[in-house]
């Protein structure tokens, strides 16, 4: 057995985790110790949450080039937060905001849509084939995207799955949804209010890398970094 394979085997872990952690080690924490230290010792204080989805194709740290302790970061699927609901059930993705606001006191919320979102398009498709069956027994994902609601029924129902300006629409107001939720919580509408915290929309391209900024007053969104991202595109096509 080759004397990676054994290392792979011996950790448990992947041999492309064991690659990339090595990589880690002979760059970015080779070049960054004083900060984890400073981070261990001190505890974290980011000034930013964003809240994006679980997609593989869209981490948060890597768009906006942060390095360690700079986000607090919540995926889940299709970037989501609940509404305000003070039970006794489960809550993780309250929880993870509750301790971003309350226990690290961020200042600003960012909501991160993205292009082909899979929960999006699942959602769309649940509303025209009900009749599908859901991936398991428990229907978790099912239950997780009916936050989407409220903004199909803003925009109507899709005329044509294939209509990927309408799925882009309905990613934009899954954004404005999240927002919605998120200032149901008590204390984002207080420190919101107040001034202390500050909700921002955003939604990132996975084909072209083209970042948007939600105008809330406005209800639209705009690029951000136009220069920069045409000078990146040019960089690629030559």
């Amino acid at each position: 057995m080759p004397a990676q394979s054994s290392a792979a085997a011996a950790s448990g872990l992947p041999p492309h985790l064991i690659d990339g952690y090595e990589e880690f080690l002979a760059g970015r924490f080779r070049s960054e110790q004083a900060r984890f230290r400073t981070l261990a010792v001190k505890g974290q204080r980011p000034t930013t949450m964003i809240i994006g989805c679980c997609d593989s194709r869209v981490a948060p740290e890597a768009i906006f080039d942060a390095g360690p302790g700079e986000l607090f970061v919540l995926r889940n699927v299709a970037g989501m937060a609940p509404p305000f609901e003070p039970d006794g059930h489960f809550h993780s993705a309250s929880a993870a905001l509750e301790y971003a606001v309350m226990a690290l006191k961020v200042e600003h919320l960012v909501v991160l849509g993205h292009g082909q979102c899979g929960g999006v398009r699942a959602y769309a498709e649940s509303v025209i084939h009900p009749e599908a069956p859901p991936l398991s027994h428990g229907d978790f994902i099912g239950k997780w995207i009916e936050l989407i609601a409220p903004a199909l029924e803003r925009l109507g129902r899709a005329p044509d799955l294939d209509d990927q300006s309408y799925i882009q629409q309905l990613e934009f107001e899954t954004i404005k949804q999240t927002l919605i939720n998120l200032r149901s919580f008590p204390m984002v509408q207080v420190l919101e209010h107040r001034g202390y915290l500050h909700l921002h929309g955003a939604y990132f391209s996975v084909m072209d890398g083209k970042l948007l900024s939600l105008d809330e007053e406005n209800g639209v969104f705009h690029p951000v970094a136009e220069r920069a991202h045409a000078a990146a595109l040019r960089e690629v096509r030559v």
